[in-house]
Formats: structure tokens, C-alpha cells, sequence
């Protein structure tokens, strides 16, 4: 009997580190995962939504009130079909908006609305990574059982080098894949 490939739902922030997403997609495919996008409106100034329509051969989710094809609500129909729901790159907003239950965009109510596990791969300057409402704010995902993904430390965006970038590729989807298999208690993936 074979089982169904896992399903990834993939969230992208606004981030610089956005265009690295679409290799986390290339990559997840490869592994025969279906993967569906959601983005925030910030990261489409990043990366067009079309690039990861493409990849993942699926509808990018953009907004809780874009025109649908079927009655179900956007983020519920992301939320239930989510193995695991992972966010990369995350930002410090989007952190924060986890860490208090806010849900104010497609993703954040994706988030809440899920029972799938989380993963988060946070992308941002070092001065935001180590300010003290990050900290705590990583913290208390990681006690709701949230896996954080370490940031990399080279060169930022901003032009320092530091603590902050997204994690490489390899690590976020290694960490998925270690989400996958508690979930599902055995190996996923090809």
C-alpha cells in the first residue's frame, strides 16, 4: 500500500532572504512532497508569487480575501492540508505575530488555524534577532513546541556581517524533514 506524499505548506515573509525560498521549493519537489505557498503581501515586493506558482506547480495564497474558487476559507483549506507548516524566511514580525496569536493576513490565520506542526527559519538583522522582544518571543514558540530554525551568521543585507541570515536551504529542510517524521513516527520523504 503506498501512502500520500506529504503536503509542506510553505510560508514566505518579507524578507530579503524570500528568493532562497523558491530553492526550499525546488527542493521539497524533488523529495515528491506537494507543496503550497502562502505569502505576505510584504514578500511579494521581494519575490512574484508566480515564481513559487511555478515551482510548486499549485496556487500561491496571497490574501484572506482573494476571489476563490470554492466556498472554503483560504487558511482553513492551507491549515488542514498541512503535514507540517513551514516559514521561511520569517521575520520578526511575523514572530511576533505567532508568539501573540495574532492573525491578521492569510499566513498568521493559517498559522493559528493548523494543528500541523511548525517550523521557523528566521531571516533578519542582528540588531532585531538579539533585541530582547525577539528573544522572548522565539522562546515562547519554542515552549509551544515550535521548532526554530538558527539563523546563519555572514554577511546582511544591510551590509554588516552577523548573526541573522535565513539558515542555508539544506538545514531548513532538514529540519522539516525531522518535523515530518514525529509527526508521522518513520522516515518521509524519497
Amino acid at each position: 500500500m503506498k501512502t500520500a506524499a506529504p503536503h509542506i505548506v510553505l510560508g514566505v515573509t518579507g524578507s530579503i532572504a524570500a528568493y532562497k525560498a523558491a530553492d526550499l521549493v525546488r527542493l521539497m519537489k524533488r523529495r515528491g512532497w506537494g507543496v503550497s505557498v502562502v505569502m505576505t503581501r510584504a514578500a511579494t515586493e521581494f519575490v512574484a508569487p508566480l515564481t513559487f506558482q511555478t515551482l510548486s506547480r499549485e496556487p500561491v495564497g496571497l490574501g484572506l480575501f482573494d476571489e476563490k474558487d470554492s466556498w472554503h476559507p483560504e487558511h482553513l483549506s492551507f491549515a488542514e492540508r498541512a503535514d507540517v507548516l513551514a516559514i521561511a524566511p520569517c521575520t520578526a514580525n511575523v514572530i511576533a505575530k505567532l508568539a501573540h496569536g495574532l492573525a491578521d493576513d492569510l499566513l498568521s490565520c493559517t498559522a493559528l488555524a493548523t494543528e500541523a506542526p511548525l517550523v521557523i527559519a528566521p531571516a533578519m538583522n542582528e540588531g532585531m534577532w538579539t533585541h530582547a522582544a525577539t528573544r522572548a518571543n522565539l522562546d515562547l514558540l519554542r515552549s509551544r513546541g515550535v521548532r526554530v530554525v538558527d539563523v546563519g551568521v555572514g554577511e546582511l543585507a544591510c551590509g554588516r556581517t552577523g548573526r541573522g541570515r535565513l539558515a542555508d536551504v539544506e538545514i531548513v529542510l532538514k529540519a522539516i524533514e525531522e518535523a515530518l517524521e514525529l509527526k508521522h513516527g518513520k522516515r518521509s520523504g524519497t
